[in-house]
Formats: structure tokens, C-alpha cells, sequence
């Protein structure tokens, strides 16, 4: 979740170039001290009110104060962060002397610095905690953020002094990295209305707040469908499941004064409960409550909330000039226009439908009847043991969730030169108790870096899924700082006393939000203009590191048996690897369904204004196997519907595994999956400059050419051609 919070557009500076579910830092070179005088004297001396507005203080350079935050404290500091932005954005527009860089730009990447501090407890708040109170504050600052966020962004003489300095950099000698960022400054401006008339200002505000109202609804009514479960009360109904899952729903029961198993109504409960249970009826039930999530004809059913985002959607990109949605939306991304981002997406759908016909086939013979979705990974389980003798409960014993944590933070020493320890007990608060905190150092020499955050377990009020974001940004144009980052993920706990034990599937899910987290503890930008890398490129570092799960050093020093503490055998890893492309065609189509809908969707000339009809159509017309659901239906969507983050844009995990395709096997050639010269490339160009050069560009300069598409049809089992 990206919390820069200098607004623009409704949406903040850096989230127009494109973010993860993650903030983005830096440290680089710290700007000239001419230059930073200059901006400092731009802006007023403001003294801050509000208790969340102060600058954090304590340890590790100042933590956030959670302990003391509550809803009401919350929606006092936004509301004065707020005007304490819109006093500094006049004094930058108001400025009487002529616009420079030093004078215009660079106060712009010190202006809400208040509201940045507020705005990140915000995110964490309502997508961790999600109680009544925050749910209430979320849908009353949301507009009002909206809002400030337009007064930026139209506001004519701020703009024109963006503009001048951007259009005369050359001329005026700045250097190549501010002028990229006057430049997309501008253009972001300009994407988001400023060039508009007084009448198209005004309507564009219109839609931009309808929409933030939109997305908070939303969200909410998705996780309150997600805050409901399935009651088992016979053990017959949990034959199959493995004892860790048995006791994670008997304790989601018991959590909720229930006798029984709960399948809580989230994919980390409902996946495991699909691919062993053995009552088909029960599969059919739990299978059915999670796909009608959002989609119920109840208070929580999303379907006319969807109408109107994608009308409004539709409306805006016609006022800014642009054919749809997805033309708008994709400017500023490394694909840059739908037919791109499609010609990737069908070059890999058709051989993943062929796979999906084969994968049916095998399943029919041990079935003995037709295949419906809630038998799929049942079935896929079973033919995973019938064809390569391997059995997922055979590796969940080597998956402690703190082995895996462990596991990961071994990648990132060797890799990077991370070091990461628990911080003291009780020196760092969390926003609940769950939350582990451990510093971050290079290990060369001790430095500092900063805290990471852990947040693992599932709770109500939380969203679902698994995500990274930053509570603070430290950038070098004021003299850089500590990097504040967490992972929140959704396992559910044990019993007291047990074991945390995971898939390899979750183990990867982990090391995926791991990524994204040593992608911006890595970071070293100057400005936070060039913070956020573009869409289809973000998930590119978080989806490489998913390979080092199954390395050997990472087996053999952390994934153990959690009984034995013998390491994985290779004969067991011989097996997954064996079957490493096995179910592919499921994985692909369940994905990239949900992404040519997306895509379908926000390209229409007329939105639909029926959801569910469109989404049938638009499957049938790809040919959608009926074995199969879209990983995410539209009605749950929340990549496309919480905010414009991934809307028109959820191909973008595609894109980024061509990358990460293609850099795995270029470690893998090198004979050393650690090889610490392709890892000391990797995190000086890819992950730790941000987005201060041309992404594309920075790939040609680590891997010596462009990504091959041919390795991640490798990598997925499909037919090169």
C-alpha cells in the first residue's frame, strides 16, 4: 500500500507511477544543501496539532506510536494533515519568484510530510484492524482525501510552474534525474486533469470522489462477506483434511464460540479444504460461499458498485481524451497499451487451455465422473500422487511458519547482505499483538537500515490475501533514514503448542511479500517522485524470490522436518520438481482469466451495467474451461475495485513473470542460484534504483538483452514456439 500522500488526482504522486500493495523508500545521494535551503524556505513553519501528526519518535529513528492511536485521534490528524498540505501547496504555486527546480520540485517532495505520517497509521488500520470505528473514519476521510488530492492537482498556477520547469530543464542544465522528475510530474499532472477547463475540473472532481466513496464501500462489503464461515459439526465432514488443518478449524470454532470446524470464508481456509476434503457435497458448499463472495443480492453484494465504478471509470477517461479505462490507466506502464499487455496474455492462454483439457482427462479416469470446480484440486491432488508420487501433506511437516521466516531471511544475507534480528522484547510496538519486529542491518558492516514488521495471522476485520507495505519512506534528497516496511499475511494460528505448518504453495506466498520487501529496503532514490516503479513491472522482484524456496541451502539449513529436524530429502525434492509444471494449466487459466476479464472490462466502449452477465460473456468468449472459476470473480475483486491500483492492470503479474522467469535461469546457468555477482547487479539496477531510470532500459543494462518470453513458457510447461 503506497502512502506517499503528497495528493494528486485523488490519488497520491507516487501511486501515478505505479506501486505494489507497498510503499517505496530510498537513500540515495542527498540533495545539494543549496538546494534543500531553497525548498525549506518555500514552505511555512507549521506546528502540527494532532498527536498522529508528529514526527514518531523513540527507537530505530522513531516508530509509529500504536499504542496511542484510536479512530477518533486518527480522522482529527488526517483532517488537519490535510490543511497543513493545502497551506504548503499555495506557498510553492504562490511562490513570486521565477519556478526552478530547487524552488518548485523539490518542496513538492517535502510537502505533507504530517499527512504521510497519519495516512500510513490510516492504511494499516483499516486494512489490519478493520473494526467499526476505522470503517467509519475510512469512509468519511476517504472523499476529503479525494478531494485534497484535486485541489492539487487543478490548481492552475502550481501547475504551470511544474510545467515550466519541466519543459525548460534541458535548457536550464538539470541533470538527467531531476529532469525525469519534472517531467513525469507533469505528465502525471496533465493525465490527471490539470490541463482540463474550469467545467472539466469540476467534473472530474465529481467522479473522483463518487469513486474514493466506491472503493471504501467496496472493500468493505467484501471483507464482511469474507467474516463468515461454513459450520461443520460432524467429523465426517473434515475426513481427509490434514490434522493441522482439523485444528486450525476447530480452532477458528472455537474462536467464535462454535462447536465444531470452521471454514472460514477466506481462500487460505477454503483452499486446503478443497484439495482434501472428502465429502463432494461439503466442497460444493464451502466452494460455493467463496465464489459468491460480493455477489449475494444481499447489503454486502457488489455487482451495482462495480456498474458504477467502471461508468465512472469510462466517463473520466473520455474527459482526459483517452478511448476507455485502460488506455487512460496504462500510460504510464511498461506494456503501455491494451493490445500489448493482450497479445502477451493469449500467446500464454491458448497452450494453458490445452493443458487445462489434459489435466481434466487425468482426473476423469480416477474420478470416474465429470469434473466440476469443486473437485478440481481434489482430483489434481490425487493425480498428483498417482503420477509423481507426491503427496502435499508429505511436505507441510517440512514448512514451520517460522522455519520459512527464517528461510527467508537467509536469502536475504546471502543474496543482499540483509541481517535480520528480533528487535529486544517490548522495545518496538506493533498495531497488535501478533506483529513480530526485527531490524534490519548490512551485514558487511552493521549499519543500520531499518524494521520489518510481521504480521502472519488471519484476524476479522482484516482483508484478505497476503501484502507488503512501508510505514515510513526515507529518501536521500533530505539526507535519507531508516526504512519502516511490513508483510501481512493470513495463516491461521495454531493451537497453542503446535506447530505452524504451511503449504509450499503459502511458503511461496511468503517469499513473495518477502520480495517486495527487500525490493524497497534496497532502495536507494533520491526523490520520492522516482519511488514507485510502474505497475507491470512491481510485482517482477516479489515473484523472482518465490524460487529461492526450494534451493537447496534454504532446504538444508531452515526447511526441516519439524519433528525429526531432518532436512527435506532430495528424493522428496526430486518429486516436486518432477512435478513442478504438474496443474499448471489450472494455475495459468485461474489467473489469467481473471486478467482478460479485467481487461475486457475496462476497454468496452458502453460499461456494462449487468456484472454478472458481462462476466459470463466475456469468459465464453475466451473459451473459459467450465472446470474451472476466475481466481478472483468480479464481485470480489479487490484488485480492481478497492482503488484504480491494478484496474486494467492485473495482467500485470504476467508481464513481471517474463522477467522473473528469465532472471531465475540466468542464476541457474551461472551454476550458483546465489551467485553473488548476478545478486550484487540485481539489487544495484533492479531493485535498488526505484523507478529513476526507464525500467526496460535498467533490464537490458542487468540481464545484456530483453526479457525472453520463451522462459517463462519454460518455466510454466507450455510449448515454445
Amino acid at each position: 500500500m503506497q502512502r506517499r500522500q503528497l495528493l494528486i488526482g485523488g490519488a497520491s504522486l507516487m501511486a501515478l507511477t505505479g506501486c505494489a500493495s507497498a510503499g517505496a523508500m530510498g537513500g540515495g545521494a542527498a540533495a545539494t544543501a543549496d538546494e534543500l535551503a531553497i525548498a525549506k524556505a518555500v514552505l511555512p513553519v507549521q506546528t502540527p496539532r494532532a498527536e498522529l501528526l508528529q514526527p514518531w519518535t523513540g527507537p530505530y529513528e522513531g516508530v509509529p506510536p500504536w499504542p496511542s492511536v484510536t479512530a477518533d485521534k486518527l480522522k482529527a490528524a488526517i483532517i488537519e494533515g490535510i490543511e497543513l498540505q493545502r497551506a504548503e501547496i499555495a506557498a510553492i504555486a504562490g511562490n513570486p519568484a521565477p519556478p526552478t527546480f530547487a524552488n518548485t520540485m523539490v518542496p513538492m517532495q517535502l510537502a505533507g510530510q504530517p499527512l504521510d505520517r497519519a495516512t500510513s497509521i490510516f492504511g494499516v488500520m483499516t486494512q489490519n484492524i478493520g473494526s467499526d470505528d476505522y470503517n467509519a473514519v475510512d469512509t468519511e476521510v476517504t472523499p476529503l482525501l479525494s478531494v485534497a488530492g484535486d485541489e492539487i492537482t487543478f490548481n492552475e498556477p502550481l501547475f504551470q510552474r511544474i510545467k515550466t520547469v519541466a519543459d525548460t530543464a534541458r535548457a536550464a542544465g538539470l541533470t538527467p534525474e531531476q529532469t525525469r522528475v519534472a517531467e513525469r510530474s507533469r505528465d502525471a499532472f496533465i493525465r490527471n486533469g490539470a490541463a482540463l477547463d474550469a467545467a472539466g475540473k469540476a467534473e472530474l472532481g465529481r467522479i473522483n470522489t463518487a469513486l474514493a466513496n466506491a472503493f471504501t464501500s467496496f472493500s468493505q462489503k467484501v471483507v464482511a462477506d469474507e467474516n463468515t464461515w461454513t459450520l461443520i459439526a460432524n467429523e465426517a465432514g473434515v475426513a481427509g483434511l490434514p490434522d493441522s488443518n482439523k485444528a486450525a478449524a476447530a480452532g477458528a470454532a472455537r474462536s467464535r464460540n462454535l462447536q465444531g470446524w470452521a471454514i472460514v470464508n477466506t481462500r487460505s481456509s477454503v483452499d486446503p479444504f478443497l484439495t482434501f476434503a472428502d465429502d463432494r457435497a461439503l466442497r460444493q458448499q464451502v466452494w460455493t460461499k467463496f465464489v459468491n463472495r460480493g455477489d449475494n443480492g444481499d447489503r454486502n453484494d457488489t455487482n451495482a458498485l462495480i456498474a458504477e465504478i467502471v461508468k465512472l471509470r469510462a466517463d473520466r477517461a473520455r474527459l482526459l481524451g483517452y478511448g476507455n479505462h485502460a488506455e487512460w490507466r496504462m500510460q504510464d506502464t511498461m506494456a503501455r497499451t491494451p493490445a500489448a499487455a493482450m497479445e502477451l496474455m493469449m500467446r500464454v492462454w491458448e497452450p494453458a487451455k490445452a493443458r487445462v483439457t489434459q489435466e481434466v482427462a487425468d482426473m476423469r479416469e480416477i474420478a470416474g465422473h465429470d469434473i466440476e470446480p469443486w473437485d478440481y484440486l481434489y482430483y489434481a491432488e490425487k493425480v498428483r500422487k498417482a503420477k509423481y508420487d507426491l503427496d502435499q501433506n508429505e511436505l507441510k511437516p517440512y514448512f514451520e511458519l517460522n522455519a520459512v521466516k527464517r528461510g527467508a531471511f537467509y536469502m536475504a544475507e546471502r543474496l543482499y547482505g540483509f541481517d535480520f534480528t528480533p528487535v529486544p522484547a517490548g522495545s518496538v510496538p506493533g498495531f497488535h499483538p501478533d506483529v513480530e519486529v526485527f531490524e534490519v542491518r548490512n551485514k558487511s558492516d552493521g549499519s543500520h537500515v531499518g524494521l520489518f514488521y510481521s504480521d502472519d495471522f488471519a484476524r476479522a476485520g482484516k482483508r484478505s490475501g497476503a501484502w507488503m507495505t512501508s510505514y515510513r519512506l526515507a529518501w536521500g534528497y533530505d539526507g535519507g533514514g531508516n526504512k519502516l516496511v511490513s508483510n501481512n499475511n493470513n495463516f491461521t494460528k495454531a493451537e497453542a503448542g503446535q506447530p505452524i505448518l504451511i503449504s509450499l504453495d503459502d511458503a511461496e506466498t511468503l517469499f513473495h511479500e518477502f520480495g517486495h520487501a527487500l525490493h524497497y529496503l534496497s532502495y536507494q532514490v533520491r526523490y520520492p517522485a522516482l519511488g514507485n516503479t510502474p505497475r507491470d513491472y512491481v510485482e517482477y522482484p516479489s515473484q523472482v524470490h518465490e524460487h529461492w524456496v526450494l534451493s537447496r541451502p534454504i532446504l538444508d539449513g531452515f526447511m526441516r522436518h519439524y519433528q525429526t529436524g531432518e532436512p527435506m530429502p532430495q528424493a522428496l525434492v526430486d518429486k516436486v520438481e518432477a512435478a513442478a509444471t504438474f496443474n499448471q494449466g489450472y494455475a495459468t487459466v485461474s489467473y489469467l482469466s481473471s486478467a482478460l476479464v479485467d481487461m475486457d472490462l475496462h476497454t468496452r466502449a458502453t460499461p456494462p451495467t449487468d456484472i454478472d452477465a458481462f462476466e459470463r460473456e466475456s469468459l465464453a468468449r475466451y473459451g473459459m474451461p467450465k472446470e474451472i472459476v476466475m481466481r478472483h470473480r468480479l464481485p470480489q475483486f479487490n484488485h480492481l475495485f478497492t482503488s484504480d491500483a491494478y484496474s486494467a492492470g492485473y495482467y500485470s503479474y504476467l508481464w513481471s513473470e517474463v522477467m522473473d522467469a528469465d532472471t531465475w535461469a540466468y542464476f541457474e546457468e551461472s551454476g550458483d542460484v546465489f551467485n553473488p555477482d548476478i545478486a550484487g547487479r540485481y539489487k544495484s539496477i533492479i531493485l535498488a534504483e526505484g523507478n529513476s531510470s526507464d525500467r526496460g532500459e535498467a533490464y537490458r543494462r542487468f540481464r545484456g538483452r530483453n526479457p525472453d518470453v520463451a522462459a517463462l513458457l519454460r518455466v510454466r510447461g507450455f510449448p515454445v514456439s
